[in-house]
Formats: structure tokens, C-alpha cells, sequence
């Protein structure tokens, strides 16, 4: 079982455990737990029963699906379909070709040696017909290749839209707005299941990702009404408190993704359009400036608590459980001592880039170096025992005394 924040990255809990019912994961969430001021107000997993219950019925809390297994669905239900297609499809271009060079060769050498009386073969007809397969051949591939890139496109343009604020303008993008840009995705995507014949098996692959456009919806409906909730709780004025709904969270948000960006240019232009809406909240002039620096201090955090507050992805935990498979190939299996140890690394030892390690960003302030913490911890062993001197040895061939 593997559970973590997923701001701080920090690990609540990992253990092993003899089954992943939803009893099983409260137990030993609310054992790990312990303590801390934790409370549980959304889960972002797969779309497991057990999960599910864990979070909705034993905690009440939101669940949020994954964006990945949602993508992973579709992929499913097309990649290997139009790659078949695509593959079929070169294959009778090349027969093609090579019938329409054939047919070329033949007149060829007809014409280079002599005949006698007679009508010759029909070379131009059945060049003709040669190439007519080949262009109708070529085609097809070509729109078969269409498809596969538009299959990569849409399943592209799911994560592109799943979002609580557009990232052409950094507007928020309401539930009936999303709704929209993702029902346009399913239609292309079953005129695309249409156009290029899926299977059956293939069709419930996507009918299966289509199932989840109600979760993402909702949790689009659950960040903003949150987002309101702890905005309000503020009591600020409402010029300020609509600046701090349709500017400060925006602009945080955008800077949030793009740093999780692999596209340069995409990153520099999100930053950009980041900075563009923080803008007017940093002139002088702008109300939020008058209050007093500790009130924008705490504007300011509940402004990025609320940003983080849109998760979309179990990646981290997935992330996490291939290292761990990596130990257990290296050492067949990790004992609870071994696992313990991981965890206490990975909280306490691993620093990003800022050289914060994930119980400093998780609790907020730095906890003690973790090797002086073992030092206290961990016994010293005691010094080894002095050993008694030995007799020198007498050599075999030493003469004896009369």
C-alpha cells in the first residue's frame, strides 16, 4: 500500500499488506496517520472499487479519477487497431510498387528483343491498372496514418483540456465549458472509431475512458466550489477577493504547470502568460497592496493551496511503485525494516531542486539532518573485545633441550 501528499511528495504510507480491500487501506492510512494534522479531502487513483470506497464512503471525500489510465483507455482502444492499419496498409503499397515495376520491366525487355507477326501485349493497360492499385493503395495509407495522428492528437488534446483554467488565456474553465471541449473530443474520436472500423474490443476501450467525462466534470465542480469556500472564509473585500479568484489563482496555477511542461517553448509561453496575470496585483496602486503584508501572506497561501488543490494524476504513486519494484528484482523481496528505511529516506534525505526534502515541504519547516537523527537513534556498538596475546610460535624442526 503506497499513499502520499502529492504537494510535498511527502509518504504517508507504504507497507505491505495482505490484501488492498477498502478496510485495509483506512486502517493503515488512519495508523500512519496518527498524530499529524491530516485530513483527507480528496484522492486522485485509478478507478479500483477499493480505492474508491476508501475514499468516498470511509472518508467523504472526493475522489478525482486519473488522467492517465483515462488517456491509457483510449490508447488502448486505437493505438494497436490503426497500427495494424497503418502496417496493412504499407504493406500493399509495396506490393503495389513492385507489381507497377514489374508490369515497367516486362515492356521493357518486350521491346528490346525482336517478335514476329502479332498484336504485342496490352503494356499500357496493364500499366494502367498497375498504377491505379498503387494510387488507391497510397491512399489508403495515407489515411490511415491520418487517423493514427489524429488518435495521438486527441488523446493529446484530453490532458490539454482537463484543466480548471484554460491555458490559451488563463480564464477559469467552468464544468459546462469543459463539458463542451470534451464532448467535441468523443465525437471525433468515435467518427474516427467509425471511419476506420474499429473492432468491438476496441470501441469498449474507448466507451470505458468515456465513462469517466462524469468524474472529470465533477472534480472540475469540486475544485471551484472549494476554492470558493476557503476564498470566502477570508472576508475580503470583493474587489479583492475577485482578484484573488480570477487573477492570483490563475496566475499560480499556470506557473504550477508550467513547470511540469517538457516543451520549452510551451513553458516560456505559459510563465509568460503566468506573470502577464500577476501583473496588476503587483501595482502599487492595486487594493490588495494596502492591506498589511501579513494579511497578503496568508492570501497569498491559501491562494496556493487552492492551485494545488486540482490534481489529476496518481503518477508520484505509480512512480514510486516501479522504484520499489526495481529493489524487490535487486532483492527478491524488501523486509518491513528495509521498506521503513526507503520511506525515511525518500521523506527525509532526497532534496529537489530547491534542497527541500519532502518532510520540510510537508510539515513546513526543516526537521532535524536525518544522519544526526540516527546518531541519537540508532545505538553505537560497544568496542571490540581486546585480544589476549598469543604464544610465539615454536618452529617444527627447533631443536629440544637434553
Amino acid at each position: 500500500l503506497v499513499a502520499l501528499e502529492p504537494v510535498s511528495n511527502v509518504i504517508l504510507l507504504e507497507q505491505y499488506a495482505e490484501d488492498r480491500t477498502a478496510a485495509t487501506w483506512t486502517q493503515a492510512l488512519a495508523a500512519a496517520c496518527a498524530g499529524l494534522p491530516v485530513t483527507l479531502v480528496q484522492g486522485t487513483s485509478d478507478e479500483a472499487t477499493a480505492l474508491r470506497r476508501h475514499i468516498e464512503h470511509d472518508h467523504q471525500a472526493h475522489h478525482s479519477p486519473d488522467l492517465f489510465h483515462l488517456q491509457h483507455e483510449v490508447a488502448k482502444g486505437t493505438g494497436l487497431s490503426l497500427a495494424r492499419a497503418v502496417r496493412a496498409a504499407d504493406a500493399e503499397v509495396a506490393t503495389a510498387e513492385a507489381q507497377l515495376q514489374a508490369e515497367r520491366e516486362a515492356e521493357q525487355a518486350y521491346r528490346q528483343q525482336r517478335h514476329g507477326p502479332g498484336r504485342p501485349p496490352a503494356f499500357a493497360q496493364r500499366i494502367q491498372g498497375a498504377l491505379q492499385r498503387w494510387a488507391a493503395a497510397a491512399i489508403t495509407r495515407d489515411q490511415t496514418q491520418a487517423r493514427q495522428e489524429e488518435a495521438t492528437t486527441l488523446i493529446r488534446a484530453l490532458g490539454e483540456a482537463y484543466h480548471p483554467f484554460e491555458l490559451e488565456r488563463g480564464e477559469a474553465q467552468p464544468p459546462e465549458r469543459l463539458g463542451e471541449r470534451l464532448g467535441t473530443i468523443w465525437q471525433r474520436l468515435e467518427a474516427l472509431a467509425e471511419a476506420a472500423d474499429l473492432p468491438a474490443r476496441a470501441r469498449a476501450h474507448l466507451a470505458k475512458a468515456k465513462r469517466l467525462n462524469t468524474a472529470l466534470l465533477a472534480t472540475i465542480a469540486f475544485f471551484f466550489a472549494t476554492v470558493h469556500q476557503r476564498v470566502e472564509a477570508l472576508n475580503l473585500a470583493p474587489a479583492i477577493e475577485t482578484a484573488v479568484l480570477q487573477q492570483l489563482i490563475p496566475a499560480i496555477y499556470l506557473e504550477r504547470v508550467a513547470t511540469r511542461c517538457a516543451g520549452a517553448d510551451e513553458r516560456r509561453r505559459l510563465a509568460a502568460l503566468s506573470a502577464q496575470t500577476l501583473a496588476p496585483l503587483r501595482a502599487a496602486d492595486h487594493p490588495i497592496q494596502a492591506l498589511e503584508a501579513t494579511q497578503r501572506v496568508e492570501i497569498e497561501q491559501v491562494a496556493s493551496d487552492c492551485a494545488d488543490l486540482f490534481q489529476r494524476s496518481s503518477a508520484a504513486v505509480e512512480g514510486r511503485n516501479g522504484q520499489l519494484s526495481l529493489f524487490h528484482h535487486g532483492c527478491h523481496r524488501l523486509s518491513a525494516r528495509q521498506l521503513a528505511a526507503l520511506t525515511a529516506v525518500h521523506n527525509f534525505y532526497i532534496r529537489r531542486a530547491d534542497q527541500t526534502t519532502a518532510a520540510e515541504r510537508f510539515f513546513g519547516q526543516a526537521p532535524p539532518p536525518l544522519f544526526e537523527q540516527l546518531l541519537e537513534r540508532v545505538p553505537l556498538p560497544p568496542r571490540p573485545r581486546r585480544r589476549r596475546a598469543r604464544a610465539p610460535k615454536i618452529p617444527y624442526l627447533s631443536p629440544m633441550a637434553a
